[in-house]
């Protein structure tokens, strides 16, 4: 310490426990706050040993920009909204797309915060906060309906956003989706090709666009291969998972069960094996079972499952960059993708 009770470093304790800013980085550079400032921002005419100067000391402080400070000098907040559901899921959804989200922004000045919702309340309650106060430069939403209020907000308000799945309104906007048609009616064939005639389907809830392509997907199927549904009467995904047990035990114990089942969750396929297994029937003997999944969960525990994969972690990706390009003004029609279903090959049983 010198006589002025300053570290060897060139800062007081009392900075050091203070936030790091612009002007104790400035402080034990030497340097003006402008100079740290446009270092920072890697402003070309500032020298290439001065900006590695003040970024190692930026670094060794720890120094985030102040939010509220750069909102005010440029308007942004350098903030991504995931607005997620808190519904139960059991196998890493959120985990999986938020790992997805912040693989991208790690390159990029945007931070995420995740608000949660329930489907149960109004869902347009966390996007309305968002828009009154300003908290997010852009959203990302998930459980799209066809004619989806939070979009038509959104878009009306311009305020940035993009969707995992589709509305059907008329409005272009960034999106990335899974291929439920084509799932459908490619578990359809599968199940048809074991010599599966009376072939069940867990659908989603019928206000979601997903509920649309999977039903498209899968009376398609039934049609081509000759095939006939048996109703999963008002059991959807959205099904508490002890209800869908307990439907599709009595069902299996019925006298005319399904000999095969299709289901567009991976949460509720455990509690379908539950029930199959309770009604005294086999997997893979009795009736198939097809579901989709996001890891390998699935068929470690019942290899006998036919699974298609849906890369939630990629997909995050694909909204994360689909957001930041609209963010910087991308033309939405070319911020659109749909992933395809992948069929791992299966393991011998």
């Amino acid at each position: 310490m010198d006589d002025l009770g300053r570290s060897k470093a060139g800062v007081t304790p009392a900075a050091l426990n203070e936030r790091p800013t612009l002007k104790t980085i400035a402080y034990m550079t030497g340097l003006g706050i402008t100079t740290v400032s446009r270092a920072l921002k890697d402003a070309p005419d500032i020298g290439a040993e001065t900006k590695e100067r003040v970024r190692l000391i930026a670094q060794q402080l720890g120094y985030q920009p102040n939010r509220a400070g750069v909102r005010l000098r440029t308007g942004k907040t350098n903030v991504i909204a995931l607005v997620l559901s808190i519904d139960d899921e059991i196998l890493g959804f959120t985990s999986h797309i938020v790992r997805g989200i912040t693989e991208v922004l790690a390159g990029t000045p945007y931070h995420l915060v995740v608000t949660p919702h329930s489907f149960e309340k109004d869902a347009m309650i966390p996007v309305r906060y968002i828009l009154d106060t300003g908290s997010a430069d852009g959203v990302i939403i998930s459980r799209i309906e066809p004619e989806d209020p939070r979009v038509r907000l959104m878009f009306e308000r311009k305020l940035p956003f993009v969707t995992h799945g589709r509305s059907d309104m008329g409005i272009v906007h960034p999106f990335h989706d899974y291929d439920n048609e084509a799932y459908t009616y490619q578990a359809v064939e599968k199940l048809v090709q074991k010599g599966r005639r009376r072939i069940a389907l867990l659908s989603p809830q019928s206000r979601f666009s997903f509920y649309v392509h999977s039903r498209v997907g899968f009376e398609r199927g039934l049609a081509d291969f000759g095939a006939h549904e048996v109703s999963m009467g008002r059991i959807t995904s959205e099904t508490p998972l002890t209800e869908v047990r307990a439907y599709v035990e009595r069902m299996m114990r019925s006298s005319d069960p399904p000999d095969g089942i299709i289901s567009v969750s991976g949460s509720s396929s455990i509690a379908m094996m539950a029930g199959i297994e309770a009604a005294g029937k086999r997997l893979g003997v009795d009736v198939d079972l097809v579901s989709k999944q996001a890891t390998d969960i699935l068929n470690w525990i019942r290899p006998e499952i036919y699974t298609a994969y849906e890369d939630i972690r990629q997909a995050g990706r694909e909204l994360a960059k689909a957001l930041i390009a609209s963010i910087n003004g991308a033309d939405p029609a070319s911020l659109q993708s749909v992933a395809q279903p992948v069929w791992p090959q299966r393991r011998n049983t």
